[in-house]
């Protein structure tokens, strides 16, 4: 489903974009080399506090190796990113008018639940299908407001395989 993505997607018109995050990264000072001597590890001064750690959200088109990238020191996946949404937002602001060829009915949409390892129920009124989202299996990418959120603006979450627990 996933590699349909890239390429029978694309021949429908849709747009295809990876999101992930990396992380988490520590915040901490870093002034170059420091090569100490063993057994005498650099100590930080007792005023040190440590400055907490830092995430990197991407968003990534595959087509044309276009990356929109933001760091964060607070990611919770339990919510909507700002960022994130607005950039998907952002997304669908450029892109072209629909094609001609563009499926505009509920059978676009379904056509992308074939093979998901967990079904997604379509919402009653779904707009025409406009992007396909690949995304890992945080429970955050899965939440309901999300996936509302998704479907709402055409996007179609394509969740990544996950390997058998059974």
């Amino acid at each position: 489903m996933i590699e349909d993505a890239d390429t029978v997607g694309q021949s429908l018109g849709l747009e295809v974009w990876c999101e992930d995050e990396a992380g988490p990264f520590q915040a901490i000072p870093q002034p170059g080399a420091s090569w100490q001597p063993e057994g005498s590890p650099a100590r930080q001064p007792h005023e040190y506090i440590r400055n907490g750690t830092a995430k990197i959200l991407t968003l990534f088109h595959p087509a044309d190796g276009r990356v929109r990238i933001q760091g964060t020191t607070t990611c919770p996946n339990t919510v909507l990113h700002p960022w994130l949404e607005r950039e998907r937002t952002a997304i669908l602001a450029a892109l072209p008018p629909l094609l001609p060829t563009v499926d505009p009915s509920r059978a676009a949409w379904e056509r992308w639940l074939r093979g998901l390892q967990q079904p997604i129920t379509l919402p009653a009124v779904l707009p025409p299908l406009r992007v396909l989202l690949v995304l890992d299996n945080l429970a955050g990418h899965k939440s309901v407001a999300l996936v509302l959120w998704l479907f709402a603006h055409g996007i179609m979450p394509l969740y990544t395989p996950s390997a058998d627990r059974g």
